[in-house]
């Protein structure tokens, strides 16, 4: 609910049932942590406070429906170190557009967390591609949710990103995840996922300025 970055579409609270809803309470919440907020609903519901930003793509992928990526000459996928630290920042900040001081902190906490997989993409030594992938166990059972896909400028259109993406999807369902699912931004995203396997389903709202 709360990243810690400075945009209000990445620090959402989920509602499914909106009356149920106390949204001075969830106000205090966010204001006593310093970050602007959003909620996040199930696209078409309604919501009657702030005002929609934009609806967030869902797909998701169970194990049976998994397509292997093809190799990727030269390149190997593997879990991050301690040591990739500074080349995982490096490889997000430019994949995102983002500032290193905005990231660090975030990535800090997301690589530390035991929930999360961080993983590595690298070509001739050098580490060109991240992801992670996040094991929960909520209402929807044990799942993974991959995230933060990013690939430096010159090696994309390679099939790297699908590489990393299939390599974590992998790794949760190795872990015991029954689904996995994901945020494509564009179609040329959401058409790498969809030849993984995965299936693209009703999204998600993003209300801010509540």
């Amino acid at each position: 609910m709360s990243t810690g970055l400075p945009h209000p579409q990445w620090n959402n609270g989920d509602v499914d049932e909106p009356a149920a809803v106390d949204i001075d309470e969830v106000r205090g919440w966010y204001d006593a942590r310093g970050v602007p907020w959003g909620i996040r609903v199930p696209a078409g519901a309604r919501w009657p406070h702030g005002r929609l930003l934009f609806t967030k793509r869902l797909m998701g992928v169970t194990p049976e429906s998994l397509v292997a990526a093809d190799d990727v000459a030269g390149v190997v996928v593997r879990p991050a170190t301690a040591d990739d630290f500074d080349d995982v920042l490096r490889v997000d900040t430019t994949a995102f557009d983002e500032h290193p001081d905005v990231e660090r902190p975030w990535l800090r906490l997301l690589t530390g967390h035991p929930a999360v997989t961080t993983a590595v993409a690298v070509l001739d030594g050098a580490v060109v591609a991240t992801g992670n992938v996040t094991m929960t166990s909520g209402r929807a059972g044990p799942a993974g949710y991959v995230a933060g896909i990013g690939v430096l400028p010159q090696a994309r259109r390679r099939g790297i990103g699908a590489a990393l993406s299939a390599w974590l999807t992998a790794r949760a369902f190795a872990g015991g995840a029954k689904l996995c699912h994901l945020h494509p931004d564009t179609d040329h995203a959401a058409g790498i996922y969809c030849r993984l396997g995965y299936v693209e389903v009703a999204g998600l709202d993003i209300y801010v300025d509540i």
